[in-house]
């Protein structure tokens, strides 16, 4: 009940979101963007203006300076065996008319999809809990200027190796 009472009702969304939660997300903080628009922190992810959704493993950075949220998304570039690989986009700034808990939100939520990041050779893998769903996803993000072929042979490995220590169900 309580999920569908929040979409009749669009408790702690702004009058003009177009966007629609799913299941039992939930908001946990929002502000308003200088020049139009909203962000909002929910239980999977942080809706942009637009509005879209950015699952919580898909941003690689968000730093609160000056009144703005810089928001750094990746996106999926393909996969190596069960690994996927990353690419940054460039950073978004947010400047946020009056943030409220939006910073803090992010930066929890940020922070804790990360289960392990270990820098090797030239790429960093991050091992990152998928907002909604059950487990950890193994993600590779090549340094610039990274040979991706090979990084991509060594991220299938990985992948490999830690789906071998993994009990059997």
């Amino acid at each position: 009940m309580t999920a569908l009472w929040r979409r009749l009702f669009k408790q702690g969304l702004p009058a003009d979101f177009t966007g629609e939660l799913v299941g039992d997300e939930s908001v946990l903080a929002q502000a308003s963007v200088r020049g139009g628009g909203h962000l909002i922190a929910t239980t999977l992810g942080l809706w942009l203006p637009g509005p879209r959704r950015v699952g919580w493993h898909l941003i690689s950075k968000a730093t609160w300076s000056g009144g703005a949220l810089a928001v750094v998304e990746a996106v999926e570039e393909g996969a190596a065996g069960a690994a996927v690989v990353l690419v940054d986009l460039p950073p978004q700034r947010f400047a946020l008319e009056e943030p409220g808990k939006v910073p803090e939100a992010v930066h929890a939520r940020v922070t804790a999809s990360f289960k392990s990041k270990h820098h090797v050779g030239d790429a960093w893998y991050l091992q990152r809990k998928v907002p909604g769903k059950g487990g950890v996803v193994l993600q590779v993000r090549p340094d610039p200027g990274a040979d991706v072929e090979a990084v991509r042979v060594i991220a299938a490995d990985v992948a490999a190796k830690i789906g071998d220590l993994k009990p059997a169900e």
